[in-house]
């Protein structure tokens, strides 16, 4: 749904208020549209909320599943203390490069690890691993596989840790259980287990704004 011209200005105001002009995160958005990456990145306030539950949480390591320029992972990373970590997965080598490129210019790339190919894969190399638990995981990739990045996210994550799962409004599609579109279809089958999983406290909320009508969804990994 396209942005109703009230909500960007609204969205405007709050950003400039609240989420000053930055040059690393401007860079890498640039970056990004110079590259011709698709302008889906989170919002100057989203990405801010992100910052904000990282630090409540608070985060030592965190997961990102989706990264493109990694707007959103410099968000997250600066949230993370001098010991922290994160890992962010990206299926495109090509954006994987302006990511590691983005992140090395905003002075992250010695506390971030942009890991390249389809993210299934990528978690379960994790897991494999025995990677130590995360304490905040956010996803934002390919919507039609969000169930089973849940999954892992739940697999890879502390109790009390935060996932969170991005875009699960679709425009007020999310609501059509009749809907065939794979994106849909996967982040209903995602909000169905973070509500019927008995070690998942989790809830949604809408929004508005430069993006369009959209919302996100969050869930406490019980203790």
């Amino acid at each position: 749904m396209t942005a109703h011209p009230a909500w960007t200005t609204v969205d405007t105001y709050f950003a400039d208020l609240l989420v000053p002009e930055d040059e690393a995160l401007t860079h890498a958005l640039r970056a990004g549209e110079s590259a011709g990456l698709p302008p889906i990145s989170v919002t100057p306030t989203q990405g801010k909320l992100l910052h904000l539950l990282a630090r409540l949480t608070p985060a030592r390591r965190i997961l990102e599943i989706g990264t493109l320029a990694a707007y959103s992972t410099i968000w997250l990373a600066r949230a993370l203390p001098a010991d922290g970590r994160l890992i962010t997965l990206e299926f495109a080598p090509a954006h994987a490069d302006v990511a590691r490129a983005n992140l090395s210019h905003a002075g992250l790339d010695k506390v971030t690890e942009v890991r390249t190919g389809p993210a299934l894969d990528s978690l379960a190399a994790l897991h494999a691993e025995g990677a130590a638990p995360f304490d905040l995981v956010f996803i934002d990739a390919d919507k039609a596989n969000n169930a089973r990045y849940l999954e892992w996210a739940l697999k890879l994550t502390r109790p009390g840790g935060l996932i969170v799962l991005d875009n699960v409004v679709r425009g007020g599609g999310v609501a059509d259980a009749a809907s065939d579109d794979p994106a849909i279809r996967g982040t209903r089958e995602a909000l169905e287990l973070m509500a019927s999983h008995p070690d998942l406290d989790g809830t949604a909320v809408q929004t508005v704004g430069a993006k369009g009508y959209d919302g996100f969804a969050l869930a406490r990994v019980r203790s």
